[in-house]
């Protein structure tokens, strides 16, 4: 087994056939798509030289934010320098030779069965929680039993030879999960290379109208901001981090006016990267 080149490989948690193997292939093709059993265990390829690039999940339109990751972000040593929409496209995968009426459980990750409740409830077939999806698909094909499928990508049946028992599986269409391209060095795109996403962490005290004062310069100064996520990072409860992702470049006279005034009532801003807005938010809106 060849050693992958560094230079050349982008790292993502779960097993081949994972949407975030597939999310690899769709950004970068030529890429080898190396698959690792943790979030942390794909940042630290990345932060060890020993990957390019990490492609990691941070959100989903039916299942929401993805656990740890905006606590992994801040503190991985690395930058965010794209984003990807990876279309969810869930399919019930069984053994060859099995059919609907054999299967009685369905195995998945957690997320991914939560996004075809309707489904399993319509067949009454018992949902089985997993690490991951494609890691569901290996275990259904290494098992042989037409009684268990699992709820996987079609690459994922490709991979480990499996069939389709029933294509998009999802509770709704247009299930889509957004990556986040991450590297050793930072990639600031010019304010010229066309549309661009900025993404940081801040800190405010736990004080009343706090937060209305440090986010009050977005809006005076139009600056779009699409998602704000809140957690707390210690023990007292007393201070609560922001993950933020806005439009617009820091270079950008309303982004970098709203950025100071922020910098006025919060603390512990952390620039966690500038990069080029995917296609797809142009899309959705048309």
């Amino acid at each position: 087994m060849t050693t992958p080149d560094p230079d050349n490989s982008i790292a993502f948690q779960g097993v081949p056939g994972a949407y975030g193997h597939l999310s690899c292939k769709a950004v970068f093709p030529d890429m080898e798509a190396i698959a690792c059993e943790t979030f942390m265990d794909a940042i630290t390829m990345v932060r060890d030289r020993e990957a390019k690039y990490a492609m990691i999940p941070i959100e989903n339109s039916l299942g929401g934010r993805v656990a740890d990751i905006h606590h992994l972000l801040p503190e991985s040593g690395l930058f965010t320098i794209g984003e990807h929409f990876q279309s969810v496209q869930h399919q019930l995968l069984g053994v060859k030779g099995a059919t609907l009426k054999d299967v009685k459980s369905v195995h998945s990750h957690e997320q991914a069965l939560s996004q075809c409740r309707n489904f399993t409830r319509e067949l009454g077939i018992e949902p089985i929680i997993h690490a991951d999806t494609a890691g569901s698909a290996k275990m259904i094909a290494e098992l042989g039993d037409k009684t268990q499928a699992s709820i996987a990508s079609s690459l994922a049946g490709e991979i480990y030879g499996l069939e389709v028992l029933r294509e998009r599986v999802e509770d709704r269409l247009g299930n889509t999960t957004r990556f986040l391209i991450l590297s050793r060095d930072r990639l600031t795109p010019s304010i010229t290379d066309g549309p661009c996403m900025t993404s940081f962490v801040f800190q405010v005290r736990s004080q009343p109208a706090a937060l209305y004062k440090a986010l009050g310069g977005f809006a005076t100064n139009g600056v779009n901001v699409t998602k704000l996520e809140s957690y707390i990072t210690d023990a007292s409860f007393e201070a609560a981090q922001f993950y933020i992702d806005v439009e617009g470049h820091p270079d950008e006279a309303p982004l970098a006016r709203a950025i100071e005034e922020l910098q006025f009532f919060s603390a512990k801003l952390k620039m966690l990267g500038v990069y080029p807005a995917h296609t797809y938010r142009k899309e959705y809106r048309a």
